[in-house]
């Protein structure tokens, strides 16, 4: 079962507008993709991941979570960005992992459930 939310707040015309926003990625939903806005041609848009977290039902099987974006090159192959195990890492904390959309977040192993959060910022 996958679910997203997004949450979103204008601080003022000249400062960025930021939206809360979340997934759950498991066996119902192995990947969950942020997509450009599409409204906003001339407006720069950033991904900020900022959690991770493994669910409580998660088990102790090894969850490998990996970002599908594209590199400098312009390709796009996905890069694991965390491994967590019940018993060992159940959550991490990210800071400065700054993404342009579109991404995709993809559980690469493990059944979940793993969830996401963070904030998609618009700077004008």
């Amino acid at each position: 079962m996958s679910s997203s939310f997004e949450l979103s707040r204008s601080l003022s015309e000249d400062r960025p507008v930021v939206a809360l926003w979340g997934c759950q990625l498991g066996t119902g939903a192995r990947s969950c993709v942020l997509e450009e806005e599409e409204d906003d041609d001339f407006l720069e848009h950033l991904v900020l991941l900022r959690t991770i977290c493994l669910g409580a039902d998660g088990g102790d099987e090894l969850h490998v979570v990996a970002v599908d974006s594209r590199n400098t090159s312009g390709q796009q192959q996905p890069v694991p960005i965390a491994a967590l195990r019940s018993s060992l890492l159940t959550m991490i904390s990210l800071r400065g992992l700054e993404l342009v959309p579109p991404v995709t977040f993809v559980l690469q192993c493990g059944s979940g459930p793993v969830y996401l959060s963070g904030q998609r910022v618009t700077l004008g």
